[in-house]
């Protein structure tokens, strides 16, 4: 088997299961993403990871979607962007066909509610661990402590839109690194 035939489909085998096994949306995929991408695959870095997140959450339509997509153009192209893509969305696509039928004919079922009450406090826990592993990756600095809490004050408690704030944040790494590079320079 050619070495890009093999690597789009391992990319679209690896993205199926993270879809198949994920349950409460993009943010929950995160840590699967950097354990098979990372870890496992040694596709990418946890640099890569953490620009390939940053990207994601910065350009429109869905992260867990976007993030596949990035990591399948890293490690094969296009083919490879397609494949990861497309692996991450077919399981979701059948899961949540399942579950509307489940959801409207059985919504009133004490089981199910009690089901997706704890399939609520697991994807929190992953959400969690996802933001305590970004926290970890994180290059600290006073910049980036403002930052964090600026981003979070603005969205939590004012309601500005999520993409003032990735925009703001975006002008203030860019004004930081150039004030750094013209300090260098001196």
């Amino acid at each position: 088997m050619k070495p890009k035939l093999k690597s789009v489909l391992a990319l679209f085998f690896s993205f199926f299961k993270i879809g198949l096994f994920t349950f409460g949306g993009g943010y929950a995929m995160i840590p699967l993403i950097q354990k098979e991408a990372v870890s496992k695959q040694g596709w990418i870095t946890d640099d890569d990871i953490l620009e390939i997140l940053a990207i994601a959450v910065s350009t429109p339509g869905p992260i867990a979607i976007n993030s596949a997509t990035f990591v399948g153009y890293r490690v094969a192209g296009f083919f490879g962007a397609l494949a990861a893509t497309i692996g991450v969305v077919i399981p979701s696509f059948v899961i949540i066909l399942l579950l509307s039928y489940v959801f409207t004919n059985f919504q009133e079922n004490r089981y199910v509610k009690a089901a997706f009450f704890g399939i609520r406090a697991g994807v929190l826990g992953l959400l969690f661990k996802s933001l305590f592993t970004m926290y970890q990756k994180l290059k600290k600095s006073l910049l980036s402590y403002i930052l964090l809490a600026a981003a979070f004050t603005a969205t939590a408690f004012f309601n500005v839109h999520v993409l003032v704030v990735v925009i703001g944040c975006a002008a203030c790494g860019i004004v930081s690194a150039l004030l750094a590079r013209k300090k260098v320079g001196k």
